[in-house]
């Protein structure tokens, strides 16, 4: 089994920064494949970014995070961190990491994920 914890959350105003942290524990290997999804009320689950796994892990962004976001992962810590900078109201939500075992399905889908945390909130006030 696999556990997923987040923190880093909390309330900015916009333009700020924040770095969310997902700390994984239990059998999970760098080669597992790590994302961020989020989810805001009323609206479906988003994906955000994922990393593969290994050294050279490949990323990938959605369309709007793109340039402001960037993910990385710590393999000797199994944690995986998502800096977000410019933050928009637009981006408030529950910020969920996500992780599975490499295979060929797109990163940005959902349920090709193992193992979810819990969430963390992040709050954008205008």
């Amino acid at each position: 089994q696999v556990q997923l914890e987040e923190s880093g959350g909390g309330l900015v105003q916009a333009g700020a920064s924040l770095r969310l942290s997902c700390a994984a524990s239990g059998r999970i290997s760098s080669s597992y494949t790590r994302a961020w999804f989020r989810q805001a009320p009323g609206n479906a689950r988003e994906f955000v970014s994922a990393i593969t796994g290994g050294y050279n892990g490949r990323t990938d962004y959605l369309d709007a995070v793109k340039g402001r976001f960037t993910i990385s992962r710590d393999n000797t810590k199994n944690t995986i961190y998502l800096q977000m900078n410019s933050l928009k109201p637009d981006d408030a939500a529950v910020y969920y990491c996500a992780a599975r075992l490499p295979n060929f399905r797109s990163v940005r889908i959902g349920e090709t994920y193992d193992y979810w945390g819990q969430g963390t909130q992040v709050t954008v006030s205008s």
